[in-house]
């Protein structure tokens, strides 16, 4: 399993092209931008290339490290987004960050298509909710580009995971499913070294099971790979703070 394969260490720098992040000396922010209508936050505001730009940049003057670009919302409940249509939303825009920006570029989506044509376009990164289980292809993908790689755990999928989750216990669960991922994917031609786990909060995860998650983070440290945790304005936040909408969730968020 992944746990023997890969001691855990400290230290870790992620080559993103002729990037180099280096991980585990503090905490590094990636900043999102959704360039869909629907996104549970920002949706709708940075469809436009240059609204996108403008965005990017006050994000790497306030500290980001990577920016993640998507064009397919995943929040509970969305639908699916064509190919094409996915396309449309984020090459303009990752071209136009790329240009504009000296910062690696990580694309969130599920289809190797739109993987494909992003790294193309110059993002660094595939940042996958599916764990390389929604397009066949993704896999070959990412080997080919020898790109980062990040692996979510989702239960169900956006359409539904939030019906009814349930976990016997969450934390061993989305381990033994980092472990069966990680394997997978080092035998289809991912590095180990380009793998990057995401445990997926609010991603069919009920309250407990995300402050279990946020608890017991360490758990997920003997796997040897670097974590990347989700939390920002999601609906859990809201749920301890009281909060039935996203305006007040910044504050949750920072603690």
């Amino acid at each position: 399993g992944a746990g023997s394969a890969f001691p855990p260490r400290a230290r870790h720098l992620l080559r993103a092209g002729r990037h180099s992040v280096p991980l585990g000396e503090r905490t590094l922010v990636m900043g999102i931008l959704n360039v869909t209508p629907d996104s549970f936050h920002d949706g709708g505001r940075y469809l436009t290339a240059d609204v996108a730009l403008a965005r990017a940049r006050e994000m790497v003057d306030a500290g980001a490290c990577i920016i993640d670009i998507g064009g397919e919302s995943t929040r509970p409940g969305a639908g699916k987004v064509s190919v094409n249509e996915e396309l449309e939303r984020v090459l303009p825009v990752i071209e136009a960050v790329v240009s504009g920006t000296d910062i690696p570029i990580s694309i969130d989506t599920s289809k190797a298509e739109v993987a494909r044509e992003a790294l193309k376009a110059g993002a660094r990164m595939v940042n996958d909710i599916t764990a390389l289980r929604g397009d066949d292809e993704m896999a070959a993908v990412v080997a080919a580009a020898g790109c980062p790689v990040c692996l979510m755990h989702m239960q169900g999928e956006p359409g539904n995971m939030q019906k009814n989750p349930r976990y016997d216990d969450v934390v061993t669960e989305i381990t033994a499913f980092f472990e069966e991922r990680v394997e997978w994917a080092v035998a289809r031609g991912v590095l180990p070294e380009n793998i990057v786990l995401d445990p997926g909060i609010g991603f069919g995860k009920k309250l407990e099971h995300n402050l279990a998650i946020l608890r017991h983070f360490e758990r997920f440290l003997p796997l040897g790979l670097p974590l990347m945790i989700g939390a920002s304005r999601k609906s859990f936040i809201g749920a301890i703070m009281g909060d039935d909408g996203t305006g007040e969730r910044l504050p949750g968020t920072i603690a």
